[in-house]
């Protein structure tokens, strides 16, 4: 039995290892999966107050709701006074890390995307977290926004297949999204990533390498979302993927990653009732309501049907509570670091030949 498997050891797993626990029955994996985040993580579910920012969006990737060519969007822009504001009162409910999300808005190039982060993390303070997820920024940028005063930076690469990802995201290469979270590393940003299940095209091997680049990546945190698809895109006759992937997906992201932060996603919560909860069982240790103002929330469909719309995320709290509890899991308020937080240097994919 692998040193992952028994929960002692941080380290990655290799391919070979992932190919072993992808071989196991659900039961099976589930059980060792959330074995492993008890080991390392202990019984805390971690929360994030997330804040979309925007629904602008420059790309056009063939599965997003709001990619650029649905015309039917409502687009908005939170002001950066809006954004402190939601960052202050997510403070004062006990909120230690906020996740600043958004489209790729041409809104936020130059100065942007760099006066929002200054003016979240004055109102954070210095002792809360502050995440971003903006899509692909030059190495420049990232190092501003890292001296700015943000300490993390979410992007998914989705899939690991190169030929899928190019098609899906309109032409965007695989390794382009890689050469950015490289850039990511070496600006000092702890790094999340992952990726979607049940993708058309996808292939039972997809699955595994997606898990295999996850590791190779040696993320601090790291994301599964089914793929729900949106009505206003070219994939919206799709099939869309099943909670059951997603739930082996995350188990297996966990014994790849024994340290790694994994969100009990929205997009679970939405494809089943207790998608979150199946999800913490599997291993995964975060939560995040989504502060967003609620004017704002509707607008940013990435995909239909999604929940939690017309409540303040501050109101989901006492019911994720609940939620965790029933799993014998509890809430943490702290910021929730990279385990282990060393610095590192480049995340190395692209140079050991990661396929474009």
């Amino acid at each position: 039995m692998s040193a992952a498997l028994r929960g002692d050891s941080h380290r990655p797993a290799n391919e070979a290892e992932i190919r072993e626990w992808a071989s196991l029955p659900d039961a099976r994996l589930i059980a060792l999966a959330r074995s492993v985040a008890d080991s390392v993580h202990g019984k805390e579910v971690l929360l994030r107050g997330l804040i979309e920012v925007t629904n602008e969006c420059g790309m056009d990737c063939l599965y997003c709701g709001i990619r650029r060519s649905n015309g039917e969007v409502e687009r908005y822009r939170l002001s950066d006074e809006a954004v402190a504001a939601t960052v202050e009162a997510g403070l004062a409910a006990g909120f230690r890390t906020f996740v600043l999300q958004g489209g790729e808005s041409e809104n936020l190039r130059g100065d942007g995307l760099l006066k929002l982060t200054e003016a979240a993390r004055k109102a954070a303070g210095a002792d809360s977290a502050i995440t971003l997820s903006f899509g692909i920024r030059s190495r420049r940028e990232y190092e501003e926004l890292r001296a700015a005063g943000a300490d993390r930076y979410l992007m998914r690469f989705e899939t690991a297949d190169p030929e899928l990802h190019r098609y899906l995201r309109n032409g965007m290469t695989l390794r382009r999204r890689l050469e950015a979270l490289e850039d990511l590393r070496a600006a000092g940003f702890q790094l999340g990533s992952g990726f979607m299940t049940g993708l058309p095209g996808e292939t039972g091997e997809t699955l595994i390498a997606n898990i295999v680049l996850a590791a190779e990546l040696d993320l601090d945190m790291g994301g599964v979302g089914p793929f729900i698809p949106h009505p206003k895109t070219p994939l919206a006759d799709a099939s869309g993927g099943t909670i059951e992937l997603a739930i082996r997906a995350t188990a297996l992201l966990r014994l790849a990653l024994p340290a790694c932060h994994i969100p009990a996603t929205t997009a679970a919560g939405t494809l089943h009732p207790e998608g979150r909860e199946r999800m913490l069982e599997a291993g995964a240790n975060v939560l995040m309501p989504n502060i967003t103002p609620v004017g704002a929330k509707k607008n940013y469909l990435l995909y239909p049907g999604k929940i939690c719309l017309d409540e303040s995320g501050f109101q989901c709290v006492g019911c994720l509570s609940v939620r965790a509890l029933g799993r014998g899991l509890t809430l943490s308020w702290n910021r929730g670091d990279a385990v282990g937080l060393r610095k590192r240097g480049t995340v190395g994919v692209i140079a050991a030949g990661a396929p474009g």
